[in-house]
This record gives structure tokens, C-alpha cells and sequence, in this order.
């Protein structure tokens, strides 16, 4: 555990004159998530909203969280831009987690996508060091932030800080976000395919080569690469 060897400091009762953390809100999530807004002040937490560029809820120098309710969740796999979101955001503030808010078993209801994938993408967040805590409601939600801001702050005393991104990225980067915004590809497969062919050019000119030259890369994923590159667009 950081900063502890034991629960103690988790399990301490609020003193009357202790000081309250203070939690940066995003103004947009502040928009769409009014209640947990209305909760965090209610509990005492002094709530700052500001136009973030990354994550929704800043609660150290080192923590930023992203809340997902565990549909939409599900919908961002679909896109493939959660993974570029959280690296970005990992690099800022290293101890970054995603809060995952709903009913987790849910997934097994969805028709467009398969509850392995979603499993799949946690792990490779959780083994990425991007930790995933899953609440059942907004209270919960709640509880969790103002939880974790006391801890932060009044425990380890760490204070709120809003990190700037860097507004231009490496060549490197860009050729993976380039190549990892292509269905089911992702920033280790793109990693991977780029290691192989060096340039996304002869990568894409190569593409039917992909499933001998890359691991995890098949025929399903490949067919569908394809069709994003050869098909006209129609606006």
C-alpha cells in the first residue's frame, strides 16, 4: 500500500474539525452526472468544476478517475478509443483508475458484443496498471470518490492538481494511434504490427500478411481491417 503498511488510515471515523478534500470535477460530467455533484457536497467535499481535458474526476496530483457507467463501457470497446483515453490519462496522473458504475453481470445481456471481450479489455487495463473499481449505484459512486479524496488528500496529503497534456505527440505516437483507431487492433496490436513492418504505408500494403507476422492477429480481424481500407466513403 502506498504511504500505509496497514488499514488503519481506511478505516479511521471522520473527526468533526478535520479538514475536507477538495475534488475537481469535469464540467461536462458535472453536467451529466448532477447527483454524485450534489453527494460529494453533501458529504463535505468542497466540489471545483473545471473544463478537464482528461479524465472526470481529479482527486490528487497522482489519481485521476474516469467514471463509465458499465453500458457505456461497453459501447467504447466498440470504438476502440478507451485505451488511448486512459494511457493519456495514465501518463499524467500515474495511479489513474476507471470507475465502472451498474450492474457488472449485465454484460451477459448484451447482443453486439461478447462478455469474454469485456473481460478481455479489463484485464488488459488492470495489466496495463489502470485499476477498474465497480460500484452498483451513484451513492456508491459517491462514497467511493469522497473515500478515495480523504485518502489521498487528508491521509497521504497529496493535493488536487490539474496536469496539462502534451499537445504534440511523437511521431511514434501518432503512427500508433493512427494504426490502433483500425477495429479490434488496440495499441499493443498496432505496436506489434508497426514493430513488423516499420512504416503504417507497407503495413497496410501488407495487410493479408498480418495473421503470419503478428500474434492475435486472424483472419476475422484482418477481413475487417480490409473493409475499413478499401471501402469508398459515403459521407
Amino acid at each position: 500500500m502506498s504511504g500505509t503498511e496497514t488499514l488503519i488510515p481506511y478505516l479511521k471515523e471522520k473527526k468533526g474539525n478535520e479538514q475536507e478534500p477538495t475534488i475537481i470535477v469535469d464540467s461536462r460530467e458535472a453536467n451529466t452526472a448532477a447527483k454524485i455533484v450534489k453527494g460529494l457536497r453533501e458529504r463535505g467535499a468542497t466540489v471545483k468544476i473545471e473544463a478537464l481535458e482528461k479524465g472526470d474526476y481529479i482527486l490528487s496530483d497522482e489519481c485521476a478517475v474516469e467514471r463509465k457507467t458499465v453500458q457505456d463501457f461497453v459501447y467504447t470497446l466498440t470504438r476502440r478509443y478507451l485505451f488511448e483515453q486512459l494511457f493519456r490519462l495514465k501518463e499524467a496522473y500515474p495511479k489513474s483508475l476507471i470507475l465502472l458504475e451498474g450492474y457488472l453481470p449485465i454484460i451477459y445481456k448484451f447482443s453486439r458484443i461478447k462478455p469474454v471481450s469485456v473481460w478481455g479489455a479489463m484485464f488488459n487495463l488492470a495489466k496495463n496498471g489502470i485499476a477498474i473499481v465497480n460500484t452498483t449505484s451513484y451513492k456508491e459512486t459517491i462514497d467511493f470518490l469522497y473515500v478515495a479524496a480523504r485518502q489521498e488528500q487528508i491521509v497521504e496529503k497529496k493535493a488536487p492538481t490539474v496536469h496539462p497534456f502534451k499537445k504534440h505527440e511523437t511521431l511514434s505516437d501518432a503512427q500508433i494511434f493512427f494504426v490502433a483507431s483500425l477495429p479490434n487492433i488496440g495499441r499493443e496490436k498496432a505496436t506489434a504490427i508497426l514493430k513488423s513492418y516499420q512504416t503504417p504505408l507497407n503495413a497496410f500494403l501488407n495487410v493479408d500478411e498480418w495473421p503470419k507476422a503478428v500474434y492475435g492477429l486472424g483472419p476475422k480481424i484482418t477481413s475487417r481491417v480490409k473493409e475499413v481500407l478499401n471501402t469508398p466513403f459515403k459521407g
